[in-house]
């Protein structure tokens, strides 16, 4: 199998997309390091994946913590994945979300994703070789109304892969960015961090992302297609198959697009009067 023995790095593993990558990572026999926020989740996933795992505590934010996390996980002389996965969401009405917000999502979402590409490629350029995946999303490649610091983000976490991939493979070095609809995962249903300022409204996220793109993914599903993807050497990988129909509207007629979104917002700014 082509993860047999290598090492993989995984940011926000202890949760969502990056457990099911852990988890599916370790079954094709790779060495996985799970790193989260949250180190008793991150030791879960840990001794679910089985003994070739190990769990880190690491907030991204922290580009020389997160560095050193990584080159730890390198330390036996390869690093063969890394997944820049950590992320939060924000949403509501951009007139009313405080710039608190603003800046978190900006130091999780893109920062994180470069502290991760810091430390991490450098070791993958000495050594030839390596696999360096970025999780974005459907959000990333198209409008996202009521979600807009979110699509921010990701389509900075789009233009970083899909740069960097040209500019690695000159190294041997391949980049991927993940670009998902909605997924079955505790994002769905998250409140924005306690320590923040309280947006005034926020929208039902499920019902809207439903309203945008159908029921959410398995997340299971997802991890496995998002490997064989990278096995591929798929540079934007759209999951799942309608999620890339979308993609493809969205390209060919932008504004029917901006008309469904228009709809849905009207829809959920009814159901908050």
């Amino acid at each position: 199998m082509p993860w047999t023995n290598t090492v993989a790095f995984i940011t926000g593993a202890g949760s969502g997309i990056g457990r099911a990558l852990s988890l599916e990572l370790a079954r094709r026999g790779a060495q996985v390091v799970v790193a989260d926020i949250d180190g008793e989740a991150a030791e879960r996933v840990a001794a679910a994946a089985g003994a070739g795992a190990r769990a880190v505590e690491v907030d991204v934010r922290d580009a020389e913590r997160l560095r050193a996390a990584i080159e730890g996980a390198a330390s036996g002389g390869r690093l063969d994945l890394l997944v820049n996965n950590a992320g939060i969401g924000v949403s509501g009405e951009v007139h009313e979300i405080p710039l608190a917000h603003w800046e978190r999502i900006l130091d999780i979402n893109v920062r994180g994703v470069v502290h991760g590409v810091a430390a991490g490629y450098p070791i993958m350029v000495r050594q030839g070789h390596g696999h360096i995946l970025n999780v974005a999303s459907l959000a990333g490649l198209g409008p996202a109304p009521l979600f807009t610091p979110y699509a921010m983000t990701k389509h900075a976490v789009v233009g970083l892969s899909t740069s960097l991939r040209i500019e690695a493979a000159v190294h041997g070095v391949q980049v991927h960015v993940l670009c998902p609809s909605a997924i079955e995962t505790p994002l769905l249903d998250s409140t924005p961090p306690a320590d923040l300022p309280a947006v005034p409204w926020r929208p039902d996220t499920r019902r809207l992302l439903e309203a945008f793109a159908g029921p959410p993914y398995g997340v299971e599903a997802l991890a496995r297609e998002t490997l064989d993807a990278v096995e591929r050497n798929e540079g934007i990988i759209v999951r799942p198959s309608r999620a890339r129909f979308l993609w493809r509207l969205g390209r060919w007629f932008p504004a029917l697009v901006e008309r469904g979104g228009l709809a849905a917002v009207e829809r959920e700014r009814r159901a908050r009067r």
